[in-house]
């Protein structure tokens, strides 16, 4: 499947009446989200780095022009005017990790309009779905109060590679390790696992799977204790904790049921046993509702495996975003639709203390005491630097975190902040929509 042709139709109509017509002078386009969904406080940006990996290496060659063609059931011939096309603009956009708001700009591009304009799809694509799964993630962040994450999202998550960038969004916002082999190995993120159900359903008892499981890993090992009797599962595994002379780095890992509870009488059990420093670990259903219920109960679980929920990020899986065009051909353009206004020109973020934020122009100096979200990541369709790293964007994730106000933290009922506009930017778009409206007779 070619990463060029996974697009709307409409991008190739477009692109290739702009080329028929010669209109491929630079446009800008913004990527933004207009509102955050319901029970969101702030946004965690991130899918920049997939994004311009993608930019970097398209190219529309033969096979394209052919799907092309056929989609549309013409020639291969009418397609022609496509074939080798690449990206070669810039991009503009806020770093991974950075806590973003509604209104502002996740990403700028500009480029020749065909451009700009056929990898639209691929953009919108990319930074929401990342955004929308990081952001699930920093709440979990949020509820766990320090204690340590783990990713299990890939068995549920929206196929196999969706899966892979889930663990890396987890360990983006701080998460400790993931159950994904192919993402701990891809993006250095420790692997954590313990073992299943079937597992210990395999043995005579769950103390000949303990120990056999022991035998094969002798390092710290995880007993999974719920398959029959929680209570007496972690008793057994107590008893071969014991016997083997494990403890330090080892686990209980409970599963379902009451697991506040089910912690408690675990902590009692172990503690008795002398093995206060088997953990206890808690997963099944999690997300950070979940988690921020068991940390309010002082639940005595010292860390928290999170999967579907958070993987497919279940209370808010899209992002009302747009890309929209706001300047054509040096001409600031901008969308007068009812609800779906649009401002012109190119921007910019000026990040103040506490998420004040303050969205203008690009070309503006920033207001005293604030400082630009957006970076040129891309020129002439080539990086600007080296690819960005995990431990950059979680540094810059918790420093964000730490200006994000009390009542956008909230798990229930957060108020996010809302930028300003900026003096220049008000002005900018007073001035097109009178030019849009005497040109077109839309009202005001």
């Amino acid at each position: 499947m070619s990463e060029v042709t996974t697009t709307d139709l409409y991008e190739v109509t477009m692109a290739l009446s702009y080329l028929r017509e010669d209109m491929r002078a630079p446009a800008t386009f913004s990527l933004f989200v207009r509102d955050l969904p319901p029970g969101r406080g702030f946004l965690v940006a991130a899918g920049l780095e997939p994004a311009l990996d993608r930019l970097a290496r398209f190219r529309v060659g033969d096979a394209d022009v052919e799907e092309f063609a056929t989609a549309l059931r013409r020639p291969v011939a009418d397609l022609a005017p496509l074939r080798g096309l690449s990206f070669d603009g810039e991009v503009r956009a806020v770093p991974e990790g950075r806590i973003v708001l509604a209104g502002e700009p996740l990403l700028e591009v500009t480029a020749p309009l065909p451009q700009a304009q056929l990898v639209e799809t691929c953009l919108l694509s990319l930074l929401c779905h990342q955004t929308a799964v990081a952001s699930k993630a920093a709440r979990c962040v949020l509820a766990a109060g320090g204690r340590r994450l783990v990713d299990f999202s890939l068995r549920r998550a929206h196929g196999p590679g969706v899966g892979v960038e889930a663990a890396r969004l987890c360990a983006l916002v701080g998460f400790a390790g993931t159950s994904n082999v192919a993402a701990a190995c891809r993006y250095g993120i420790p692997a954590a696992g313990t073992m299943a159900h079937s597992y210990v359903e395999c043995f005579p008892s769950e103390e000949r799977a303990f120990r056999a499981f022991a035998r094969t890993h002798p390092g710290p090992v995880t007993f999974l204790v719920d398959t029959y009797d929680t209570g007496r599962g972690v008793a057994t595994a107590a008893r071969v904790f014991a016997d083997l002379g494990l403890a330090a780095g080892c686990a209980v890992r409970l599963d379902s049921g009451d697991l506040g509870a089910l912690a408690r009488r675990a902590r009692a059990t172990l503690d008795a046993a002398g093995l206060a420093d088997v953990r206890i670990i808690a997963s099944g259903g999690l997300d950070e509702y979940g988690v921020d219920r068991l940390v309010r109960e002082g639940a005595p679980i010292d860390a928290y495996a999170v999967g579907t929920r958070v993987g497919t990020a279940s209370d808010a899986p899209y992002l009302d975003a747009a890309y929209k065009l706001v300047e054509y051909d040096g001409r600031p353009v901008m969308k007068l639709s009812a609800a779906k206004a649009t401002s012109p020109g190119p921007k910019q973020v000026f990040r103040g203390p506490g998420l004040r934020d303050v969205v203008g122009l690009a070309n503006e100096e920033p207001p005293g005491g604030t400082e630009p979200l957006l970076r040129t990541v891309m020129r002439g369709g080539l990086r600007t630097g080296p690819p960005d790293t995990l431990a950059a964007a979680r540094a810059r994730f918790e420093a964000d975190l730490a200006e994000v106000p009390e009542s956008a933290r909230r798990l229930d009922g957060p108020v996010p902040p809302v930028p300003s506009a900026s003096t220049r930017l008000s002005a900018l778009t007073a001035v097109v929509r009178h030019r849009l409206a005497a040109r077109t007779g839309a009202g005001p």
